[in-house]
């Protein structure tokens, strides 16, 4: 078969190695005869894997002794409920930094709980962060909210925000493990793993550990962080397979290097794209503003700044006989998005660049 390349924003590509060491256990992980998919959840095989799992997160990240690792079902859009569920009660309100469609899903979720201040003010054209002198902070505000990469927009956070000592909770689905952050910076850090940190079914979520034992009596058991750090993220069966691919993932990571060189590879591969935009005399448009344009997913339109359709179906078109594949814009923005995750090689990033060049070359006036 032809090989393929897949630049779809999630479930996204996995590292190739991956796929061997997961062909090589499915049937006798660790030795025990069975699969881990009929491995009892309380057993010693699959303790000692969910203690393996955190470890990894701890040491790429170099999480602080005093915040919890937890594995949770329902995803990043389970913990839009969860973050005001367990954090708002504080004060009943909370700050959202909304850039994109994911903070705006998270902002309307947590209407649901308490008061939600939008910090900068709505827009439907997501194309920057708003300097932070312009941000309409409440120091009242039980936490405050950003999403670290808007994967539909491309959209990245270029700095940590100053909440001036309000706990800061950050979504970072689509750019977990990407590069080195402060975790001591945030009160919570959580995210889908289905984008760059293993495949769907799984959030991981980093708390502070000063920040459990404040959740809403509403709150259900299955999204309550104290309950479930209670139980080591075992409160009931939780997401095994999810999980275990997850850890697999992010020991990849660790034997390439571990997040500098992840950084240093999302440079250099967003830089090729952006490059070739850049260069194409408005033939190719980003319309992010170049400072936070993101490493992880590069939107962009042909022909104009609102695109040609007819160019953008036969870019696709070709794109696909190339068997570059997943390059259609959402739904919500159209165009094309590239998302250059961590599985996805300099090399196969190189292919999509020199096929952008061809079709320049080719429909360019």
């Amino acid at each position: 078969m032809p090989k393929v390349y897949n630049f779809g924003a999630g479930p996204a590509k996995m590292p190739e190695e991956v796929y061997e060491i997961i062909r090589n256990e499915f049937t006798n992980f660790e030795g025990s005869g069975i699969s881990l998919l009929e491995t009892s959840h309380r057993s010693s095989t699959y303790l000692k894997l969910n203690k393996e799992v955190q470890d990894v997160v701890r040491r790429l990240l170099n999480v602080p002794q005093n915040y919890k690792i937890l594995f949770l079902a329902g995803g990043g859009q389970g913990e839009f409920a969860a973050v005001p569920l367990n954090l708002i009660s504080r004060t009943g309100t909370a700050d959202y930094v909304v850039t994109g469609a994911w903070s705006a899903k998270a902002a309307k979720e947590a209407k649901k709980y308490g008061k939600v201040n939008l910090v900068i003010p709505p827009t439907d054209r997501y194309v920057d962060v708003p300097d932070q002198s312009k941000w309409n902070l409440d120091p009242n505000a039980s936490y405050v909210h950003i999403c670290t990469n808007e994967t539909i927009h491309g959209i990245e956070f270029d700095f940590i925000p100053d909440t001036k000592g309000v706990p800061l909770v950050a979504d970072m689905s689509s750019n977990f493990m990407s590069k080195n952050v402060d975790v001591s910076k945030f009160g919570v850090i959580y995210g889908g793993a289905q984008k760059n940190i293993g495949t769907s079914g799984v959030a991981l979520v980093i708390i502070r550990e000063d920040l459990l034992n404040q959740a809403l009596p509403i709150c259900p058991s299955i999204l309550d962080w104290t309950i479930n750090a209670k139980n080591d993220s075992i409160l009931n069966t939780p997401p095994m397979f999810a999980i275990y691919i997850m850890g697999r993932v992010l020991q990849w990571i660790e034997r390439q290097g571990g997040l500098d060189v992840m950084a240093d590879l999302a440079t250099k591969k967003s830089s090729l794209i952006y490059n070739i935009i850049e260069e194409s005399n408005g033939f190719y448009y980003a319309p992010v503003a170049k400072n936070v344009r993101s490493k992880m997913n590069i939107p962009f339109r042909i022909g104009s700044t609102d695109g040609n359709d007819t160019l953008e179906k036969e870019f696709l078109k070709g794109a696909e006989a190339l068997g570059l594949i997943q390059l259609k814009g959402h739904r919500d923005v159209g165009g094309i998005r590239a998302s250059t995750y961590n599985a996805v090689t300099l090399e196969e990033v190189e292919t999509l660049a020199n096929y952008m060049k061809d079709f320049y070359k080719k429909h360019s006036k």
